[in-house]
Parts: C-alpha cells; sequence; structure tokens
C-alpha cells in the first residue's frame, strides 16, 4: 500500500533530509546546537528503518511499494548525510565517493537482475546489513562532532567509523559483484 504506517515512517527517513541539512543554517543556535538537533533528527528518523519493517511484518502491510521504497529513503538519508558532512570537513570526499558509488552500482544491479529474474542472487546480505550498521552509527558521531559525556570524542569515533564503512561498503559491492556474475554471464550468452 502506498499510505499506510509502515510506509508513512519510510517516508519521514526522505522527508527528514532537508530538516537535518536545514538544522545547520537555522540562524539563532550556536555550533553545537546545530549539531546536536541534526544528531537526534538523524538517530530519531534512522529508527524509523528498524520500526518500519517491523510493524510491517507484525500488521502485515507489507507492500511491493513499501519493500522498494525502505533501502531508497536509507540512501537518500545516508548520502545526503554524508554531503552535508563533507561540505562541513567532518569526512573525507574519498569516502563519500565510495559509499555513494556503491550505492549507485548495487542499485542499478539489483535493478538489471531483477530485469533479468534473477534477484535472488543479489538479496541482502549480512555484510551489505553490517555496512549500513556502522554508517547508522558513524554518521550521528560525525554530526554531533565534539565530546559525548565528557568522555568520547565523537569525531575521532565517527572519523574511524566511516572509514570502516567504507571498506564495508567495498567488501559488500565486491560480494554482491561475485553473486551476480553466475546469472549475468548465463544470461550474456
Amino acid at each position: 500500500m502506498f499510505f499506510n504506517l509502515p510506509t508513512l515512517l519510510t517516508w519521514a527517513r526522505i522527508v527528514a533530509i532537508p530538516l537535518i541539512v536545514g538544522v545547520f543554517y537555522l540562524e539563532g543556535l550556536s555550533a553545537g546546537e546545530q549539531n546536536l538537533f541534526a544528531t537526534v533528527l538523524f538517530v530519531v528518523f534512522a529508527a524509523t528503518d528498524w520500526a518500519d519493517g517491523y510493524l510491517a511484518r507484525r500488521l502485515n502491510q507489507t507492500s511491493a511499494f513499501g519493500a522498494f521504497l525502505d533501502p531508497v529513503a536509507d540512501k537518500f538519508l545516508v548520502c545526503a548525510s554524508l554531503l552535508v558532512l563533507v561540505h562541513m570537513n567532518r569526512a573525507d570526499v574519498f569516502v563519500a565517493l565510495i559509499i555513494i558509488g556503491r550505492e549507485i552500482a548495487i542499485s542499478s544491479l539489483r535493478e538489471w537482475m531483477a530485469i533479468i529474474g534473477a534477484t535472488k542472487s543479489v538479496a541482502v546480505h549480512m555484510v551489505g546489513k553490517l555496512k549500513t550498521a556502522v554508517q547508522m552509527t558513524a554518521i550521528p558521531f560525525l554530526l554531533f562532532n565534539g565530546r559525548l559525556f565528557d568522555a568520547i570524542d565523537t569525531h575521532l569515533w565517527g572519523t574511524w567509523l566511516i572509514w570502516i564503512s567504507a571498506v564495508l561498503t567495498v567488501w559488500s559491492m565486491v560480494y554482491y559483484l561475485q553473486k551476480a556474475l553466475p546469472d549475468i554471464r548465463a544470461r550474456s550468452r
């Protein structure tokens, strides 16, 4: 269904993008307040990724549209946040290119595999889920960009985690390409 609770939560991730970006353009807020608001918004909206899937299964409201929109919303949220972080010199442009490039490549691969009827060979794998979890941890750390509980340097941890996620990004891309290769070869003949 186009509009049910799980799908509305997915749409909320897309709507969140201008809110997260816009926080950094609000006048009257200190840099620390902007960082905190952006971080809270990201964490709240990133949590909808878990909630929409859980509710779709629990309420028996799964749909093909929801299955399509969910990863699109995740990619929009991550890519927009990465662009903000690069703009603010909190993330390396090379990391952003790796992550965004992989998302484009794997989305294209999945679309092609759907056309040739081989979607199972590029089904979501644990390495892809791990990559997403590390990204979703690194980004709020980098958005916060300060000391958490006067002990955790979120910029340092976020930088390490975003680079780890870049490595996992490449690893997951290679994994999906290897899984798809036999079907690609079979269909190319």
